[in-house]
This record gives C-alpha cells, structure tokens and sequence, in this order.
C-alpha cells in the first residue's frame, strides 16, 4: 500500500521505511505502536490536531511516551489558548482518522510543530496516513517535509 504521505516524501526525495503493524481499534495509543513497531515510544511520534481558534489549527506532535502540554504549545504558536480539536472534528479537518493522522498530505496544509525532543534521535517514527503502518525517516527529513517548527510541547 503507497499513502499520500509516502508519496509526498518519495517526490521530495526524502528516504524512509515503513513498518506494518496489526492494528487493535480498542487500543491505538502511540505506546502500544512503539511496542508494535519494536521502537523507544520517546521515539515513536503521534500527531494530535488542536486549536487556537476557529480559523486557527494547528498539528502538534509529540512522541508517544509523552502528553502535549497546550499551554507550552500554545506559547510556542503566540496563540492565548490552545485546545484539542474533538475527535469527531479530526477527519472533517485533516483527511485522516483517529491512529492513522499525519501531517504529512492534510486536506489542507496546517501548521506543524513538534516536540524538539525530536533532535534526540538518529529515526523517529510517524504514521504514514494509515493505521497499522508506520513511516521512519530522519527527524530533519521529516521536519523539512512538514515545515515544521520545533519546540517544547510536553509533559514528562
């Protein structure tokens, strides 16, 4: 299977793998992946969809040992408050379900931020677009990818 996400990384040349995994509806933490995908959870990143406003959503992500802090997000964007984006919202937003959200290839593109925890790895892990696969790639690949900007966004 070739995802949107795979898609864009193989036009900008960008190198990756891919790692399947079985997916459990019930259980779709980043946690259980990293377990899945035999990698460091701090290493296996998720993508959570939040806002500051109507007009104002942001991908923040994170890796799956760790919880988002919004009020360090929301510092990070210039934003009064940050919130999370209620799961019914997600695909309509993004073009994505719940475990399978990336900031690579959203409906529409979305500013991107992520965890500078990220520099402390060689590969970091991030869903490919779809549940039960997982692309690794280089963090700087990745933050070229996405744009992203970096940044303190978690609690420990």
């Amino acid at each position: 299977m070739k995802t949107n996400a795979m898609r864009i990384l193989q036009r900008q040349g960008i190198a990756f793998e891919t790692k399947a995994y079985e997916v459990d509806t019930s259980d779709l933490s980043a946690p259980t992946v990293a377990k899945k995908v035999g990698m460091d959870p701090a290493q296996v990143f998720k993508t959570l969809l939040t806002r500051a406003s109507a007009r104002e959503v942001f991908l923040a992500v994170v890796p799956g040992s760790a919880e988002l802090n919004l009020k360090a997000l929301a510092r990070a964007t210039g934003a009064r408050k940050v919130e999370m984006v209620p799961l019914k919202d997600v695909q309509r937003l993004t073009g994505y379900v719940r475990g399978g959200v990336t900031a690579l290839g959203t409906k529409k593109p979305l500013p991107v931020w992520v965890d500078s925890s990220v520099h402390n790895w060689s590969e970091i892990a991030v869903s490919a677009g779809a549940r039960g696969l997982q692309l690794v790639l280089q963090p700087e690949d990745y933050l070229r990818a996405t744009q992203a900007q970096t940044a303190e966004l978690c609690t420990w």
